[in-house]
């Protein structure tokens, strides 16, 4: 799977490095900041009582 994306992204070697570093810290932040607190409500350790 890597190998296909890597084989996909455009320039050489180390412009390919530096988009693949960009993808992760997009999806990184696309998750921090949408999925992970979307996903924290529908968990039950939010629904503590002592």
């Amino acid at each position: 799977m890597y190998e296909a994306l890597w084989r996909t992204l455009p320039g050489p070697a180390p412009v390919k490095a530096v988009i693949a570093l960009a993808l992760v810290v997009a999806v990184f932040f696309l998750l921090m900041e949408a999925v992970f607190p979307w996903v924290s409500t529908l968990m039950p350790y939010n629904d503590v009582v002592v």
